[in-house]
């Protein structure tokens, strides 16, 4: 399981989370939603320890993140997957070579384990011939596929992605939200999706949190949310710009 408790944090005078919560339970796909620049990135990158909350506390596993050691937090972040919003590939490196990353910096595996677990990676996202291309070669869409691939290579126990469906046409971001789909059906992951699209939302999801103002507004399931009657949340999911004028762009 994955827990958020009462986590703030700002940058300078910029209050970002003010009291977020948030519990991920194993199985569960929730997906986060929010305005843009109201902090949904910054509030997975506490459980990755990529930042540390100014106050709360998160845990993974029961382990307490800002509290583990150098070496122990290595080794929770090698059981998080982690999707970065524009995938992040290093276009200097074959497509081969951008999955294996992690493996090699794990340092624990042989060639022929790091190829092997490359060649199922790249197949679980339907790209088994394309460990020897280089990324500028490829769509926007099959960027997104290889990020994933490079997450699921370490054969996570949770999968966080960044917004997996920014930037895409409607059919591409159908094909990264049946992706998703599978990698929970067949790797049996936990999931947690930072998106504004309510349509990958509620493909994806089982849980919608919807973060505002710092904190949690309202989690459901995704009937809950789309039948949700508080005007915030309503004006949100249906795409109201009446409700929340002041909000970041």
């Amino acid at each position: 399981m994955i827990r958020l408790d009462n986590v703030h944090k700002a940058f300078g005078p910029k209050k970002v989370l003010q009291g977020f919560s948030l519990e991920v339970p194993e199985g569960d796909t929730v997906a986060i939603i929010g305005y843009s620049g109201t902090g949904k990135s910054v509030a997975i990158k506490h459980i990755v320890g990529l930042l540390e909350p100014d106050q709360g506390t998160v845990f993974v596993d029961d382990l307490e993140v800002q509290a583990l050691s150098r070496p122990a937090l290595y080794q929770l972040r090698a059981r998080i997957g982690y999707v970065f919003q524009f995938a992040a590939l290093f276009d200097s490196l074959s497509v081969g070579d951008n999955v294996a990353m992690g493996l090699r910096k794990q340092g624990t595996h042989s060639d022929r384990e790091i190829a092997d677990r490359v060649h199922e990676a790249l197949a679980l996202v339907d790209l088994p011939g394309a460990a020897e291309v280089f990324p500028i070669e490829l769509s926007g869409g099959m960027r997104k596929r290889v990020g994933i691939a490079r997450a699921i290579a370490l054969r996570p126990k949770y999968l966080l992605y960044d917004e997996p469906t920014t930037g895409l046409d409607p059919v591409t971001s159908a094909v990264i939200n049946e992706l998703m789909l599978r990698m929970q059906r067949t790797l049996g992951v936990t999931s947690i999706v930072i998106t504004h699209d309510m349509k990958s939302a509620y493909t994806v999801a089982t849980r919608i949190a919807m973060l505002y103002e710092g904190k949690v507004r309202q989690v459901g399931t995704v009937e809950e949310i789309q039948h949700s009657d508080d005007p915030v949340v309503r004006g949100f999911i249906e795409g109201r710009a009446d409700v929340d004028p002041g909000h970041s762009i």
